[in-house]
């Protein structure tokens, strides 16, 4: 027998509460693999829950979405390119890709996937273009074996100007052997950006007109400690650097002036319920951070037989 309450039966209301208790418990996948990817790298997000990924040593972008967890091939890159830090502008239709080994930098039409522009920035293998950032009416890109900044000013009409590179001063411009300048971020106006060093283990801050570069220091130390960072990520007031071979995302409370951080805490393997695997790295969208698993610890180029991408919990 049905006992009614309101109209409703105590049945259909129990029905909706398991419903409801098991959408909030899992809104999102927990994992989304790309399917074909060899290697990858970024990962950014664009409208709505749609997120974008890259096959590094292929330079193949993935499209798919974080509530579904489909994936798949989106911009099939001619041969030669690479594809490692992505950031989707969507306010402008565009898609800036980072080059990595062929010294270049890609723009994709966000909605087609159509090449906008292609810059060549170094020459290999004197250049590593290793991450980009959108901010301040630019895109900025990072190269890892020379202490330069490359800008790429946007038009509002879904085209990009001429590049040009800002060379780096100060304790961010040191080059020693292997990854330098990696990741990068910016305040929302572009008047400052902030650069991850791997090899120094720390960020910097980085004036977008001089190129002078300042250390970012942390509570025991002149400089914060983050071992193996790489991709890193600075949004509505919040900070996070994924360190790859750590295994681990730090989020970080910058102060106003950023010339000081804290570790607010470590996202750790175990949160990730062992799903990093040499995460480089993250993007964020809502209280979620979806971080790409790279698999460097498999080999460089990785000889893993599957890439995804992770999503975890940054509240």
């Amino acid at each position: 027998m049905k006992r009614v309450i309101g109209g409703l039966s105590i049945a259909a209301l129990l029905a909706g509460a398991v419903f409801v208790g098991t959408a909030s418990a899992h809104p999102f996948p927990s994992t989304i693999t790309l399917p074909g990817a060899t290697s990858a790298e970024g990962v950014a997000v664009g409208a709505g829950s749609t997120f974008y990924a890259g096959d590094l040593f292929k330079g193949d972008i993935y499209r798919g979405d974080l509530r579904s967890g489909s994936a798949s091939l989106f911009i099939d890159a001619p041969d030669g390119r690479n594809a490692l830090g992505l950031k989707a502008d969507v306010a402008d239709g565009l898609l800036f890709v980072a080059g990595g080994f062929s010294g270049q930098g890609y723009v994709y039409d966000l909605r087609t996937g159509a090449d906008v522009a292609q810059f060549q920035f170094g020459t290999p293998p004197n250049s590593i273009i290793n991450d980009v950032i959108v901010a301040g009416g630019a895109a900025w890109f990072t190269d890892s074996v020379q202490p330069h900044l490359y800008r790429v000013p946007i038009n509002h009409d879904g085209s990009v100007g001429s590049a040009t590179t800002l060379t780096v001063t100060g304790p961010a411009a040191e080059v020693t052997p292997g990854f330098n300048l990696n990741g990068i971020a910016a305040t929302p106006d572009g008047s400052t950006l902030i650069v991850a060093h791997s090899n120094n283990h720390t960020i910097y801050t980085v004036n977008p007109t001089t190129g002078a570069s300042a250390a970012i220091a942390g509570a025991d130390g002149p400089n914060v400690d983050l071992l193996n960072v790489d991709g890193i990520l600075f949004e509505a007031g919040r900070f996070w650097a994924v360190q790859n071979f750590s295994d681990q995302v730090t989020e970080l409370r910058l102060s106003p002036d950023l010339r000081s951080a804290t570790v607010v805490r470590v996202i750790t393997n175990e949160d990730a319920h062992g799903a990093f695997v040499t995460p480089t790295t993250a993007a964020r969208f809502g209280d979620r951070l979806a971080v790409v698993n790279a698999k460097f610890i498999t080999g460089f180029p990785p000889q893993a037989t599957s890439f995804e991408v992770v999503v975890v919990d940054g509240r």
